[in-house]
């Protein structure tokens, strides 16, 4: 399974090296295909870890019309000025930052210090309630899957009821996020340093105010796949929580429903088409983290379906199949 991020990063090995804007727009593209792959789960393997987008995040209050935070001179909504290559618009749903922010300290107060060891797994159960759009036919799949903690044994995991065997990373391999603990436990839990150091990729970090659209999308597509994770290491989850906060477009929907028929706010990236539909949900005055609200297309593209999902359980285990 092989990290096509890192893929990128090597791309010119044998050329002249890409210009910034130029790298830019390719990574760009290479997520918005993966986002596509997504929406049509029979036409290519699975690639969870790597693929899976948990979209936008969630909000809080009933919003009517969400505040917005102007933290620099911004071009269009669509953020054109960014494709462009000049710096992204700064602009943050009020609503959607309370609610992120208010998640990170709610998750900063609830953590519980976990240190699997190398030869065990993690263990989670996720529920997910999938509705045909133009039947309102609803389906109701119980996936479980075991994670190898170091990456070094077959990993066992569940797409809507498929039973999948992921194998062992070969040399030079590797997922975004990473599966190993130990990789895990090196990203940094500074929300700022988290979000330069997923789009450095190893580069020299570029400084925020030099973020471009594409920049911005990159970072929510990743720290949404980071947050997918049941269990992170300590400070990591809120720090992708208020990283999320900083990207310049998120918005906050109240009214959202989960896989259990609570009622929160969702957070989203209405920016680009791949996002729309996509939601993380929050209680509107916890901010307890409630589950993801997504999206796909049948492989034949006559059937959509709209997902709603939450983890119910999860925990460290010492072999596969094993449940708590």
């Amino acid at each position: 399974m092989t990290d096509e991020l890192e893929l990128l990063r090597d791309w010119d090995a044998d050329a002249s090296p890409l210009s910034e804007p130029t790298r830019a727009q390719a990574r760009h593209r290479l997520l918005n295909t993966i986002a596509r792959t997504e929406r049509h789960p029979g036409a290519a393997p699975s690639r969870r870890h790597a693929l899976r987008l948990a979209t936008a995040a969630v909000a809080t209050m009933a919003v009517a019309g969400a505040t917005v935070l102007i933290t620099e001179d911004a071009a269009d909504e669509g953020g054109r000025a960014g494709r462009a290559g000049t710096n992204a618009p700064r602009m943050r749903s009020a609503a959607a930052v309370t609610v992120l922010n208010g998640a990170a300290a709610r998750a900063s107060r609830r953590e519980t210090p976990v240190a699997p060891r190398d030869d065990q797994f993690i263990y989670s159960k996720r529920i997910i309630k999938e509705t045909e759009r133009r039947t309102g036919a609803v389906k109701t799949y119980v996936d479980e899957n075991w994670d190898s903690v170091d990456g070094s044994k077959r990993s066992l995991t569940m797409e809507l009821g498929r039973v999948i065997w992921e194998e062992p990373l070969g040399k030079n391999e590797g997922v975004w996020p990473p599966r190993e603990w130990s990789q895990l436990k090196k990203l940094p839990t500074d929300p700022e340093k988290l979000i330069r150091g997923i789009i450095s990729l190893g580069r020299s970090h570029k400084p925020i105010d030099a973020f471009t659209a594409w920049d911005w999308y990159d970072a929510y597509f990743m720290l949404g796949n980071l947050l997918k994770w049941p269990v992170l290491p300590d400070g990591l989850r809120p720090a992708a929580y208020e990283a999320l906060a900083l990207v310049p477009g998120v918005k906050a929907t109240p009214g959202m429903k989960d896989s259990a028929g609570r009622t929160g706010v969702g957070i989203s990236y209405p920016r680009e088409s791949s996002e729309k539909g996509k939601y993380l949900i929050f209680d509107p005055e916890s901010y307890e983290f409630l589950g993801f609200r997504d999206e796909r297309t049948s492989r034949s593209g006559k059937e959509r379906y709209i997902q709603l999902s939450h983890v119910v359980e999860w925990a460290i285990v010492d072999r596969l199949r094993q449940r708590p």
